[in-house]
């Protein structure tokens, strides 16, 4: 998979918040990949850190370059998490979980000190939900009663597939990306997910406050420092 230009720059530009010797968040998808590899070819020049990744994707690219990894259970607080988003509106809330890693994702961010938010132009809104979906996961036996009542939020939940067949997140659950326009109030409809039983969780990152780097045609912008 080629990465854009832009994504290279911003993702050089992030090394500049890892701090020397800590431990870190390794987030998901393509502008983490990115990320790794530019954390990785630092480590080849002697720099020291350590990684918590968000999947197992990122588990595997981070062995692969040598990049050493820890758990949670280990350190329990991370210095800075760096992951990508899938839309970032003009407070920094979030929506993520396009890749499938949702879950983990939120989980590191909220053991971090730091949230470092690293994407293309095009990921920036006006609004969350102007790209039109929110990914929750769910788990399988809940899968029938959780579509229907999100439903019931005005939202038009899908079972993400692959071949024909349910994607299995790296927790073992299932994904529904629930088709929304603009959403009023983030606030409200991420405390309504996470009151239907059998949701794990959804892809709205919200009151985190990241530092976002965006990598535009000609810049890299960095805000929220």
């Amino acid at each position: 998979m080629s990465t854009d230009p832009a994504i290279l720059k911003v993702a050089d530009r992030a090394l500049q918040f890892v701090p020397e010797g800590a431990t870190i968040g390794l987030g998901s998808g393509r502008a983490s990949m990115a990320f790794i590899k530019a954390l990785g070819a630092r480590l080849k020049a002697g720099f020291k850190t350590r990684g918590v990744p968000t999947s197992e994707a990122s588990a595997e690219l981070a062995r692969r370059l040598g990049i050493p990894l820890t758990t949670l259970d280990e350190c329990p607080r991370l210095a800075v998490d760096f992951d990508g988003a899938d839309e970032v509106d003009p407070q920094g809330n979030l929506i993520k979980g396009y890749g499938g890693a949702l879950v983990r994702e939120k989980i590191v961010a909220v053991a971090s000190d730091k949230l470092v938010i690293l994407v293309g132009a095009e990921k920036i809104v006006s609004q969350l939900g102007q790209r039109g979906n929110i990914p929750v996961e769910v788990i399988p036996l809940g899968l029938t009663p959780c579509k229907l009542a999100i439903q019931r939020l005005n939202l038009d939940p899908r079972l993400r597939a692959t071949d024909g067949k349910p994607l299995i997140t790296d927790n073992g659950n299932y994904i529904l990306d629930c088709g929304t326009g603009p959403i009023a109030d983030p606030q409200k409809l991420e405390l309504d997910l996470r009151a239907i039983p059998g949701v794990v969780g959804t892809g709205l990152f919200l009151d985190m406050k990241p530092i976002v780097i965006t990598g535009h045609t000609d810049r890299v912008e960095v805000r929220g420092q």
